[in-house]
C-alpha cells in the first residue's frame, strides 16, 4: 500500500506535464481549423478536407515544439510566483 501512494506520488508531475503540453496541442489545432474555415470560407470546403489539410507531419512538429516551450514558460512562471 505504501509503495502504491509513493508511485502515485511521482507519475503526478508527468501526468501534469502531459496534460498541459496536449491542452496547448489542442490549443494549436483548434486555432489552425480556424484558419483554415477563415481562408477558404466561400469555396465550400469540408470538415473532412480542412482536418486532411491540417494534420500533417510539419504541423504536428511546431505544434509539439510550440507546447514544450510553453509548458517550460510556464512552470518557470508558476514557481517563480
Amino acid at each position: 500500500m505504501v509503495q502504491d501512494s509513493k508511485n502515485r506520488r511521482r507519475s503526478v508531475p508527468v501526468m501534469r506535464a502531459v496534460i498541459e503540453v496536449a491542452f496547448i496541442v489542442f490549443l494549436f489545432y483548434s486555432n489552425l481549423l480556424m484558419g483554415e474555415f477563415t481562408r477558404a470560407n466561400g469555396q465550400g470546403k469540408s470538415l473532412t478536407v480542412a482536418l486532411y489539410d491540417i494534420f500533417t507531419a510539419t504541423n504536428f512538429v511546431i505544434a509539439m515544439i510550440s507546447a514544450m516551450i510553453g509548458y517550460v514558460v510556464f512552470e518557470f512562471l508558476r514557481k517563480r510566483l
